[in-house]
């Protein structure tokens, strides 16, 4: 009796190798473009009335309370002036009024 030994093809371990292997080598899916943190704040200060502070890039400071906002803008009012529609690019941070008592000024 003569026995054959049965031995896979080379070609195909190769695929199967390159096969699993690809799906170890997969990205990371891209991160989503809002992570509603910004939403959050911006309605938690609306619907406190919070006065704020709003330093702009060009070292102007607004003071007010946010009306709404959206991708890219806020409007502000503001008690003693009109009413402001600000774009968020000019907007270098902002903070609430209450926090300013314990900064030193220059």
């Amino acid at each position: 009796m003569n026995r054959k030994l049965i031995r896979p093809d080379l070609a195909e371990v190769k695929e199967q190798l390159h096969g699993t292997a690809k799906m170890y080598r997969q990205r990371k899916p891209i991160p989503p473009e809002q992570t509603s943190a910004e939403s959050f704040y911006y309605l938690k200060q609306m619907s406190n009335k919070t006065r704020m502070v709003i330093l702009l890039k060009d070292g102007e400071e607004i003071r007010g309370t946010i009306e709404w906002y959206d991708k890219s803008a806020l409007k502000v009012h503001r008690a003693s002036e009109p009413n402001i529609l600000l774009l968020k690019d000019n907007i270098k941070y902002m903070y609430k009024e209450n926090e300013d008592k314990g900064l030193d000024e220059d």
